[in-house]
């Protein structure tokens, strides 16, 4: 009694609708919004103070800027590397470990497919072949053997 309790308990449980954002992750978006406008105020900042600065200090933010693009260059470059390595290695990972697995598997289903055509036409066949003789033996003695009564077995 009580599990049926429990069923009926569950059955009228109104579906969750889709969760809605917490107040936490409202919070951390108004956060990084707020970092974002000001992160952008401070470049336009500095952007309208290069303007009115003299030449000298113009060319030391232009060449202090020049170094930090060489070094993402750099850094750029020394994550291609590894991400050109890395392809390396799962090519030959695909080459030399899966590819060995996919010919045995198909090995297999081929040997499976050859068994099974085997026990078809070598078991399965002549049963169903005896079978049908069989019912046809039997139809022809109860052809021949008109007063013998049916009998239904009820389970």
């Amino acid at each position: 009694m009580e599990n049926n309790l429990n069923k009926q308990e569950i059955l009228t449980k109104p579906i969750d609708s889709p969760e809605k954002p917490s107040t936490g992750s409202k919070k951390n978006l108004i956060i990084g919004i707020v970092v974002g406008v000001i992160v952008l105020a401070l470049i336009i900042f500095a952007i309208v103070s290069l303007f009115r600065a003299d030449l000298e200090t113009t060319s030391r933010v232009r060449d202090i800027f020049i170094i930090f693009m060489a070094l993402e260059s750099l850094v750029l470059g020394v994550a291609l590397i590894i991400l050109i390595t890395q392809l390396a290695v799962l090519i030959n990972i695909m080459k030399n470990e899966i590819k060995p697995i996919l010919d045995n598997t198909q090995e297999t289903v081929n040997t499976l497919k050859g068994t099974t055509t085997f026990i078809s036409n070598n078991l399965a066949e002549p049963v169903i072949k005896l079978n049908g003789y069989l019912a046809g033996l039997k139809q022809f003695f109860d052809l021949i053997n008109p007063g013998t009564k049916k009998t239904n077995k009820k389970s």
